[in-house]
């Protein structure tokens, strides 16, 4: 990564004409959870130089930095993600002054949407009415499981109603879009305790809920204990039915899924900076370890924010390297995102159109408006179709 941190030319060809996001990278977390290996620091790991407090000015030196890399080009920001770690560690105070420098460098869209993640116990009533005085729209919170046994084993802190509690706080907080996060296939988690913690997401009125497969990363606490033979790995045809479950009483509560793992009370309700990473759009990605994408350039920061800090400090590109997507790599990228959306894939942009008529037979897809759209069973099954008409 050049330490100006300068785009090639076909990067910037069309920057501006596509949707632009920033994501905001929070890497503070007050403990680990057992399953996560996303970059995230407890305070002992953080060493100098870098805190919740001093973290803002950082993110805004960055916001800065994009602007004189993407020039002087209309890029209004459509939508802005914090997330984490534990994005509402920060005061709420300090969600505002990163939105007004990115204001103020590059335009907020009307109506942009900016969705703060949050772990349940890391926010109040009182803190959430003020992000949302500091200009947050979207509230997403990290519930994961109802089941007091499933979150001992996924080493969450919060009680199991915190979550319910905090999504009627954000209601009243004046909040539109609230999204709960569930995961399944904990080691230990029986269909009934799914069931209930799907229940009780739903029971919480969120316009928009996400529901993940456990993945047992290298690396985590947890892949130790799966290693060492405390615990059982999720298998796969127990999540194939425990994904079953929870569309069946989403589509029951009136949510429709949009994304394979995401479902949404109506269209406003989905969450468009996600939207925007899965068809194509542009986004810079501020803070440690996060990724960027613009006009087939993709790139991606350093990890510690000690070192994080140092780059920002010293005025150079907190990048630690980047990849130009060829053009056989940006059509499969293409194709995997689109794939996964309920509008499904159009027929036109496929390499291997001719492979379609199985996957009806199989029960895979479906055709509509020209698109190939996933069955349910597809969804399930959906590296397979990806596989079967990409080269």
């Amino acid at each position: 990564m050049p330490a100006d941190g300068a785009l090639p030319q076909s990067a910037l060809a069309g920057a501006g004409s596509r949707p632009f996001g920033i994501y905001v990278h929070v890497p503070f977390c007050t403990t680990r959870c057992g399953y996560c290996d996303f970059n995230t620091y407890t305070a002992p790991e953080l060493g100098g130089g870098v805190s919740p407090k001093s973290y803002p000015a950082l993110a805004i030196a960055e916001i800065g930095f994009a602007r004189k890399v993407l020039g002087d080009r209309d890029m209004p920001v459509r939508t802005v993600f914090f997330g984490g770690g534990t994005p509402t560690l920060l005061a709420p105070g300090a969600f505002g002054e990163i939105l007004r420098a990115i204001d103020a460098e590059f335009g907020l869209a009307p109506g942009a949407e900016v969705t703060a993640e949050a772990n349940p116990e890391s926010v109040t009533e009182a803190s959430l009415a003020e992000l949302r005085v500091q200009g947050v729209t979207r509230m997403s919170f990290g519930m994961q499981s109802a089941v007091p046994g499933v979150l001992a084993v996924l080493d969450r802190v919060h009680q199991p109603g915190r979550p319910l509690a905090c999504a009627r706080w954000a209601r009243a907080a004046g909040f539109e879009h609230v999204s709960l996060d569930l995961i399944y296939g904990t080691p230990g988690e029986a269909d009934d305790d799914w069931r209930r913690s799907v229940a009780a997401a739903v029971s919480a009125g969120p316009d928009h809920v996400s529901a993940y497969a456990l993945t047992v990363e290298d690396g985590t606490r947890l892949a130790a204990r799966v290693r060492r033979g405390e615990l059982t790995a999720p298998d796969d045809d127990m999540l194939a039915g425990r994904y079953v479950l929870a569309d069946d009483m989403f589509a029951e509560a009136g949510y429709r899924w949009y994304e394979i793992s995401n479902w949404a009370a109506g269209d406003a309700a989905r969450c468009a900076h996600n939207v925007l990473y899965w068809t194509g759009g542009d986004w810079w990605g501020i803070g440690p370890g996060a990724h960027s994408h613009v006009g087939g350039t993709r790139w991606w920061n350093v990890r510690h924010p000690a070192a994080y800090g140092a780059r920002i400090g010293n005025g150079v590109s907190p990048g630690q390297a980047r990849e130009v997507l060829t053009a056989e790599e940006a059509q499969l990228e293409r194709v995997m995102l689109a794939i996964r959306l309920a509008e499904g894939c159009p027929l036109a942009v496929l390499d291997q159109p001719g492979a379609v008529p199985a996957l009806v037979a199989d029960g895979l897809v479906t055709v509509a408006s020209e698109s190939v759209v996933l069955t349910r069973r597809g969804r399930l099954l959906a590296d397979t179709v990806v596989r079967a008409v990409t080269v």
